[in-house]
């Protein structure tokens, strides 16, 4: 099987988007997954607003990824999707890509989002915080939220609010720059901050990762 992998071509276009992206700082605990997340918005004059995500696999034991203690808790049929190769083989992209969901994954934890002319209220930093903060709670912790399967439209009173949004700094590219938060959520710590004028960044990750990892961002070069 030698069908080619999407590192390459999602790099090309992070690398093609015109505006500036960020990522966690590169760190022992943390390996950015391959592949970024996309989002665009087209309208009548073309794109109208974009964001790529970044996803990291997390190390609870970085100085030796194959100790079993940085394994995550799974049933006996998921271990086996995820060790025994199909007949029809996969390629290694692919395999590696599978060996890596036996670990703890921050689904989506840094978003940058640009957009052409934005909306005072819906494009705001606080308002964007918010919105990336549940969507990692909607997707990554159903079951700690009591969700069913299906959509979620937040009315059981999980969903963050803006009253929740507070003053913070975040680290990036080494300095401290002026952000929002979310310190208030059990299960999840968001910050952000505006970059540019149209350009914001938001972070959000698990609580119980806080205490492995430096919660600092870097510019995607």
């Amino acid at each position: 099987m030698d069908a080619p992998g999407p590192r390459d071509e999602s790099e090309a276009r992070v690398r093609d988007l015109t505006f500036p992206v960020f990522q966690l700082r590169p760190q022992p605990s943390l390996t950015r997954l391959a592949g970024a997340g996309f989002m665009q918005s087209i309208g009548p004059t073309g794109v109208t607003e974009s964001s790529v995500s970044f996803s990291y696999t997390l190390w609870r034991h970085p100085e030796d990824h194959s100790d079993p203690r940085n394994e995550i808790e799974l049933d006996a049929a998921t271990r086996r999707s995820l060790e025994e190769e199909p007949p029809w083989g996969r390629p290694a992209w692919l395999i590696e890509q599978a060996q890596l969901l036996k670990y703890p994954m921050l689904w989506e934890a840094v978003r940058t989002s640009w957009q052409a002319s934005p909306d005072p209220e819906r494009h705001s930093l606080a308002q964007q915080l918010v919105d990336h903060t549940s969507h990692v709670l909607r997707n990554g912790f159903r079951e700690e939220l009591g969700l069913p399967d299906g959509p979620s439209d937040g009315d059981g009173g999980w969903e963050p609010r803006l009253s929740a949004v507070t003053r913070a700094s975040v680290d990036v590219d080494g300095s401290e720059r002026d952000a929002l938060h979310i310190d208030t959520d059990p299960l999840v710590y968001a910050v952000g901050f505006r970059v540019e004028e149209n350009v914001v960044c938001t972070t959000v990750v698990s609580r119980d990762s806080l205490p492995l990892i430096a919660l600092a961002l870097t510019t995607y070069e």
